[in-house]
């Protein structure tokens, strides 16, 4: 090499000219053979790893997505097993706000793409199973994104150099893959199981049949009740002889809970016969203490003189009841050790001919070595990974969880686990990754004061992310005087880490937080108090509702882990609830409008109400200091109509020389310097209207 760049320097060009192609030629090949460096790694190409390469590629950012299977999806190829899902896909809403109807679309995936959505694979309020990898195919092809099928990450590892820290990932064909950040949007597909006596003798969710006549005529008792369980049950009903299901909680309902992995109502058709009493029925115990036994019995069905048969049964005891557990297996237990040896009405007292495992899946912690691994969550028995409220691992700089995996950071409270939350979270992480990694700022908007009640009225009609996201997403208003920042869908339980996330600083006027909240108080959901109209008792509304918080300045890190319980936020300096509205629009007049105005007026200590063009003008003679609608609008000239009645009449009296029409204050002495002080910048031009 010294030698050619000698050569170079004795002016042979050729020499260099093939040496940069040699290293150009060498950097393609690293690519195509995954032994080169990225900036960003995605690892998996299911909904939320091909969310973040949309936003990864439309900022044009060097990046590769990560798949095992050979197409987009590969978890919707199996599950969930009886082949549809659970997510909504309503498309006529009657509005054509494309943003709005993202609230009832809880398939589609983000781009500016106006009618790349699900709807155009199917028209099902519950689609097919299959019809997920068909539209995530598309959504990939139409956007160019850049997947790499066939690559099976078993490695992956942290390295720490003088330039950072680097993750590197092996896959099947020891291939080694560095980014600078690794984004793992894997999903949850490893079956989460139970160690108890006998779970050897135990059928699994992931591979059982699906044929509802393998079924006829037997006693089956389920672990679990959660949707997969209930959709298991659901499909074996008119066949089984019996269905039992089992799990250490109560169901739990999704229309009480609020929570959409809760049990949802297309699956709940066991309930009722349970509750009707068709043989069918659901029993509380810890899965750590029960027995599954294995019994040969007699059939007592004979025919043609011949012996019965000896026929397979599993019975359901528990650890208490089961002696001399040394030296014992699963399958030799007596009839002492049984519970209706104990208890003669026990309710599982009679044998069954399965029992079948639906517990849901777990994150897989196996591919990431001691260097990587995030943490496990302390919610979700654990399942999941630990990650801070921006969605990087604990413990893990430089790797973020995405999608499913993340849903430790709002499990079993808002809709993070699920397509129509977590495109929201991608987003974010995404804000995040541009602040840190290029010194982009957290996108705002900037309004004059006097917009800022159109603009919230707005984003609360029509916003999806805080709606789907709520109390986990919010947006948050930085308050800078005549004039406001907003920012839509920040992570709120990162406040105390606002300014570094976003790159924006608060200043003394202080910020508002918008969510959108569920009320916390218990009550029959259908029953006849179940809702709240009384604007004046607002805070007490049950469904969700926007409320606002306002400080003066970011809470700490100390007062969020303080915040009272069920509190998505600190306890504010000011806090409005705005009372819940059957239709989710929030534009009452009196009920919403005005009760927003007076909060906002005693939060920017100004008057917001708006006016006409005359009574601006009879206040500009009246007094000193006009309003701030009149300050921001009329007196610079965007509240009186050119041609009208009132214009004529300002041009005749002199208040306005011909001449300097257009001027601002400064440009025109006629006006008294009480308006220069006003400081408010011209009007933005946005339009507000719904």
């Amino acid at each position: 090499m010294f030698l050619c760049v000698q050569q170079v320097m004795d002016h042979s060009l050729p020499c260099f000219i093939l040496l940069i192609l040699i290293g150009c030629v060498r950097t393609c090949l690293d690519k195509h053979n995954g032994t080169g460096h990225y900036d960003y790694c995605v690892l998996g190409a299911g909904p939320a790893g091909l969310q973040m390469g949309y936003f990864l590629s439309k900022a044009k950012r060097d990046y590769i997505i990560l798949e095992r299977s050979s197409g987009p999806g590969s978890f919707f190829n199996k599950f969930p097993r009886h082949r549809k899902l659970i997510s909504i896909n309503k498309i006529h809403t009657g509005r054509q706000n494309r943003e709005f109807n993202l609230r009832h679309d809880w398939n589609s995936l983000l781009s500016d793409e106006p009618d790349l959505l699900f709807q155009r694979v199917s028209s099902e309020f519950y689609p097919p199973a299959d019809a997920a990898p068909i539209y995530l195919s598309m959504f990939v092809k139409e956007l160019g994104l850049r997947v790499r099928y066939g690559v099976d990450v078993g490695r992956i590892r942290g390295v720490q150099s003088a330039t950072g820290r680097s993750y590197v990932l092996t896959d099947q064909h020891t291939s080694d893959y560095t980014c600078s950040v690794l984004l793992v949007a894997t999903g949850l597909w490893v079956p989460q199981t139970v160690d108890f006596v006998g779970s050897d003798l135990v059928e699994g969710y992931e591979s059982i049949s699906t044929n509802p006549d393998d079924y006829k005529d037997q006693a089956v008792l389920i672990l679990g009740k959660g949707n997969s369980a209930f959709e298991t049950a659901q499909s074996i009903l008119g066949k089984a002889s019996r269905v039992h299901m089992l799990s250490s909680s109560p169901v739990r309902l999704a229309w009480q809970t609020h929570y959409v992995g809760d049990l949802r109502a297309l699956n709940n058709e066991l309930l009722d016969t349970y509750q009707l009493k068709s043989l069918d029925g659901l029993v509380e115990a810890r899965l750590e203490k029960i027995v599954i036994a294995l019994r040969k019995e007699q059939d007592k069905r004979r025919s043609g003189g011949k012996k019965s048969e000896r026929k397979r049964k599993l019975y359901l005891t528990l650890n208490k009841y089961k002696q001399h557990q040394e030296g014992k297996n699963s399958s030799d237990v007596t009839g002492e050790e049984l519970p209706g040896y104990h208890i003669d009405n026990f309710p599982t007292r009679k044998p069954y001919d399965r029992v079948i495992r639906c517990l849901g899946f777990r994150f897989n912690f196996s591919i990431f070595d001691s260097s990587a691994c995030p943490p496990n969550s302390e919610n979700a028995k654990g399942r999941l990974p630990a990650v801070t409220a921006w969605y990087e691992g604990k413990n893990t700089p430089g790797l973020f969880v995405l999608g499913t995996a993340a849903h430790s950071r709002d499990y079993r409270s808002s809709a993070g686990g699920f397509i129509h939350g977590f495109r929201y979270t991608v987003r974010a992480v995404h804000r995040v990754l541009e602040h840190r990694y290029h010194n982009n700022l957290w996108p705002t908007t900037k309004l004059l004061l006097t917009q800022l009640q159109s603009w919230i009225l707005k984003r609360v009609g029509e916003a999806s992310g805080p709606y789907q996201m709520f109390e986990v997403l919010g947006d948050v208003i930085l308050l800078r005087g005549s004039h406001c920042e907003y920012l839509e869908e920040f992570p709120v339980q990162a406040l105390p880490h606002f300014s570094s996330l976003s790159g924006h600083e608060v200043s003394s006027h202080g910020l508002l937080v918008l969510v959108m909240q569920y009320g916390k108080k218990k009550l029959d959901y259908l029953g006849r108090n179940r809702a709240e109209t009384d604007w004046t008792k607002a805070w007490k509304s049950n469904f969700l509702h926007p409320v606002l918080y306002y400080y003066n300045r970011l809470p700490t890190e100390e007062e969020m882990k303080l915040r009272p319980h069920g509190w998505p936020l600190p306890r504010p300096k000011a806090l409005h609830h705005m009372i819940e509205d059957f239709l989710t629009e929030w534009d009452g007049p009196i009920s919403h409008v005005q009760p927003l105005r007076r909060f906002l007026e005693h939060c920017v200590q100004t008057d917001l109400r708006t006016f006409y063009a005359e009574s601006c003008f009879r206040s500009s003679l009246t007094h000193i200091k006009p309003p701030l609608f009149c300050q921001q609008g009329y007196l610079k000239q965007q509240g009186v109509a050119d041609g009208s009645e009132l214009s004529r009449h300002i041009r005749t009296t002199g208040l306005i020389p011909t001449e300097h029409r257009a001027g601002t204050s400064r440009d025109d002495p006629a006006f008294p310097n009480y308006l220069a002080q006003a400081g408010a910048s011209m009007s933005s031009g946005l339009k507000l209207d719904f």
